[in-house]
């Protein structure tokens, strides 16, 4: 076993937000209803999140398991989403409170659904998340009240050490992934600008129009979802409201922000259509990154990734392509090779 916990927090407020995903987009898909804070309060169902922790150690595939003395049980990190929190945001800080590792999302494996302790119904939506060396060797798990222990294990004897069937059911869906080499992967992150100054209470040229307050408190909240996705390069439309909504992310990560006019929407109305060089140079770097762009751009955006990636737009794709402000979608892209399709998309919004 490995003994060794801290805390990274993170900041939000309002209702857990929006949470709705595809899983083997270009295979056999999975999907989950839209979860909100509103409906989750209205039916009083606790929400939470949690990971499946892989690493390779001497080319054999290792997962993480928890042991709780408290609960006498061994399961995947989890927790519930304090108020205010997203749930990509909960699973980045569940992981870190309970298994000491500081991690980014990678695909995501759906959710379990049961009735806790205290007899509420309970949704936890989980996700994988590599740990690479750096991390391991990082980590800052102490054994406490909670955790007991952590302990690595190759995937067949994780299954059988796990205390419950739903546990078990996430774990073969990881396994799903890796048996089509899919565990491994990178994303490209749409984002739609925030809540900005409508065109008919603006005089001055469209790509000058601000955000609201509004506008700026969703760009404020929606920067540490997207950053749960540990972002490695910010795109942004040379629009002003783009560059608003990007501004806290690109702070938030310590990035710099690319300001591309192919994904501006005068662009987009005037046919230059510029978004394939734009998504070619993405695919290619095989490294996660966030385009922030409009309603209107963002569909072309999406569609391009797919047909890029050889992937069949169906209604899911669709769907991740309407985006309210402030909302973006994560599609998770296979990184040996992404000609392969989708492996997930996800969407998500402020928790606001």
């Amino acid at each position: 076993m490995d003994a060794t916990r801290g805390r990274r927090g993170r900041d939000g407020a309002g209702r857990p937000a929006q949470c709705d995903y595809a899983a083997g987009i270009g295979t056999a898909t999975r999907s989950a209803t839209p979860v909100t804070g509103q409906t989750a309060a209205a039916t009083g169902t606790v929400l939470a999140a949690g990971t499946v922790l892989w690493r390779s150690v001497d080319s054999m595939l290792q997962v993480l398991l928890v042991h709780r003395d408290r609960r006498n049980d061994v399961s995947l990190p989890k927790g519930k989403v304090d108020p205010g929190e997203s749930l990509p945001q909960a699973a980045v800080r569940e992981t870190w409170e309970e298994a000491g590792l500081d991690i980014v999302l990678g695909a995501p494996l759906g959710t379990t659904e049961y009735t806790d302790h205290a007899g509420r119904p309970k949704t936890v939506h989980y996700w994988s998340a590599h740990v690479d060396d750096h991390a391991h060797a990082h980590s800052s798990f102490e054994p406490n009240t909670e955790i007991s222990a952590i302990e690595w294990l190759p995937l067949k004897k994780a299954r059988a050490a796990l205390s419950y069937k739903r546990d078990r059911d996430v774990l073969d869906r990881f396994a799903a992934l890796v048996e089509r080499d899919h565990h491994r992967t990178f994303a490209i992150i749409a984002l739609r600008h925030a809540k900005a100054v409508p065109p008919s209470d603006w005089d001055g040229p469209d790509a000058t129009r601000p955000l609201l307050h509004r506008g700026l408190e969703q760009a404020a909240n929606v920067a540490a979802s997207v950053a749960a996705f540990g972002p490695e390069r910010l795109v942004s439309s040379t629009a002003a409201r783009c560059q608003a909504t990007i501004a806290p992310l690109a702070e938030r990560v310590e990035l710099p922000v690319k300001l591309a006019s192919a994904v501006s929407q005068d662009a987009y109305y005037d046919g230059k259509n510029g978004l394939a060089k734009v998504v070619t140079k993405r695919l290619s770097a095989k490294r996660t990154a966030v385009v922030c762009s409009h309603g209107p751009v963002l569909p072309e955006i999406i569609a391009e990734v797919a047909h890029q990636t050889g992937t069949k737009i169906g209604g899911r794709l669709q769907r991740a392509s309407l985006l309210s402000t402030g909302q973006f979608s994560v599609l998770h892209i296979p990184i040996d090779d992404p000609g392969r399709g989708l492996v997930a998309v996800e969407t998500h919004g402020p928790a606001l």
